[in-house]
């Protein structure tokens, strides 16, 4: 417990910050499927807060990528329809640990974040999560639908297009 209690006093403030937000972000996520119609059993908000610890404290580790894909599992096989408004929290709690877990991995602990580089993050992540409402709005429309054929080569290009013009306008 002394080391633990010794490794959180050596973190920067923005580390412990980051760090905070890091472990929020995923139990937010899971959490965001109980207004949705199914509170996560014990035993899977348990496994998301082990998860969501040792992602905030390794957040280069490949526990991010892991903690992530459990809470979409629990959206994906919980729910009969993932189109339920508290998706967008879980979206935007997923997006925060990410940008958070990026933000501390640009230097050693005790290193305070810079604020010029967390400003661009902000940005970057405030552009992206403006998608999130225009998907799921997209998603609702189309819900019940046949299903077009190329569509998904349609979105593919979409996707690229989007993603280009992002590069080509934050660089």
């Amino acid at each position: 417990m002394n080391g633990l209690l010794s490794a959180v006093t050596e973190l920067s403030r923005s580390q412990l910050v980051l760090r905070v937000l890091i472990f929020l972000g995923p139990v937010v996520a899971v959490l965001a499927a109980g207004p949705a119609g199914r509170w996560p059993t014990w035993w899977v908000a348990l496994g998301i807060v082990v998860l969501a610890g040792a992602f905030a404290a390794m957040p280069e580790s490949a526990v991010g990528a892991a903690v992530m894909l459990a809470v979409l599992a629990w959206w994906a096989g919980a729910l009969d329809d993932g189109l339920h408004p508290a998706v967008l929290v879980a979206a935007t709690g997923l997006l925060v640990a990410h940008l958070a877990a990026l933000l501390a991995g640009y230097g050693p602990d005790r290193m305070p974040v810079d604020p010029a580089l967390v400003r661009l993050w902000v940005r970057r992540g405030a552009l992206l999560l403006l998608g999130v409402p225009l998907v799921w709005g997209l998603a609702l429309a189309l819900r019940g639908q046949p299903e077009q054929p190329g569509i998904w080569v349609v979105g593919v290009m979409a996707g690229l297009v989007a993603t280009v013009a992002a590069a080509v306008a934050l660089t």
